[in-house]
């Protein structure tokens, strides 16, 4: 059952902050909570900026006090379904799930039922209800075909506490991707702020107004037409990786959104042609696992990491990738 209990947050705006509206600055210090959501809670008067409640649009100053209430509410409607999880390790706070890529996060238009959330509900006995009843218990998603780590709040408080690790940058992220071509500088850092895109608002752009967006990233090994890439985030924004990387003319192989598929054989000889078709074919999802996930125990205060092998049709393809290289 979800946490029926009102919580309150208090955050300070930090000396030399430049003006910014209130509604972005909650979402980017709470980042396991949707910007729609948190306009909700100031619409409804939940929000208090120096003791007065004020407009989402409002323009934070320096040393100005908010304090955000999180009401309490019946339990979600969402179903538990007794769905299998790969938990790497559970306690009383919180639990480190390893997902598997097909899996949708959370229940959503079209996506209902079948998701981790249904299956964390039928799982735990509690979770954090600080993401809003559609989705308790997230800290931070990730999409639906890219596979790997989670960490799952089980209480408001350990919620919380992992948010600000987010927001914060504190918390490692290592994600490996199998990408087209071969990148230039075998290592590098592509900056470029993230903006939904107002065309099409399933897909996400770099846009100056947007999200502050960082990614680190390594080149492994390459190989035939492809690169296998280790990536760290240093944001955590909505496909960062996958816009990040096409950005740079190297897409997220089999990635349907930015041109990962067929788009990439324009050029090629016939036989890099075939061969592309037949590997498109073989692994149909985007190559990109969530490997790794360390950050501080919100209770233990101890820094822990946790490690998810790359799942079987990855490795399978980094095989065929490295008899095509013989």
């Amino acid at each position: 059952m979800i946490n029926l209990i009102e919580k309150t947050v208090e955050l300070l705006v930090p000396p030399g902050k430049e003006k910014q509206r209130l509604d972005v600055f909650l979402t980017n210090q709470l980042p396991g909570i949707t910007r729609a959501r948190i306009k909700t809670l100031i619409d409804s008067g939940k929000v208090t900026v120096n003791g007065l409640v004020t407009k989402a649009g409002y323009s934070i100053r320096p040393d100005e006090r908010i304090i955000v209430l999180f009401p309490a509410y019946e339990p979600t409607q969402v179903e538990p379904e007794d769905i299998p999880l790969d938990i790497l390790y559970e306690d009383e706070h919180l639990l480190v799930v390893n997902k598997p890529a097909g899996m949708v996060v959370h229940p959503a238009f079209a996506n209902l039922r079948g998701t981790l959330v249904n299956a964390l509900l039928a799982h735990c006995r509690k979770l954090s209800s600080v993401g809003g009843e559609k989705r308790p218990g997230l800290v931070h998603r990730l999409d639906k075909d890219t596979s790997g780590l989670l960490v799952v709040a089980k209480d408001d408080a350990s919620h919380l506490a992992l948010s600000k690790q987010l927001s914060e940058r504190k918390m490692e992220r290592e994600y490996r991707a199998i990408v087209w071509g071969h990148v230039e500088r075998k290592s590098g850092r592509i900056e470029g702020a993230l903006l939904r895109n107002p065309k099409d608002r399933l897909r996400m752009m770099i846009h100056p107004d947007g999200k502050p967006a960082v990614t680190h990233y390594q080149v492994l090994n390459e190989y035939p037409l492809t690169s296998h890439l280790r990536l760290n985030l240093e944001t955590g924004r909505t496909h960062q990786i996958r816009v990040h990387m096409a950005s740079i003319g190297h897409p997220v192989f089999s990635d349907a959104v930015y041109g990962g598929r067929a788009k990439q054989l324009a050029g090629l000889n016939q036989h890099n042609t075939q061969l592309g078709l037949l590997w498109l074919k073989q692994f149909p999802r985007q190559m990109l696992h969530a490997r790794t996930l360390a950050f501080v125990h919100p209770a233990t205060r101890e820094l822990v990491r946790f490690t998810a092998p790359l799942p079987g049709d990855m490795q399978e393809f980094l095989s065929v990738l490295e008899k095509a290289a013989d």
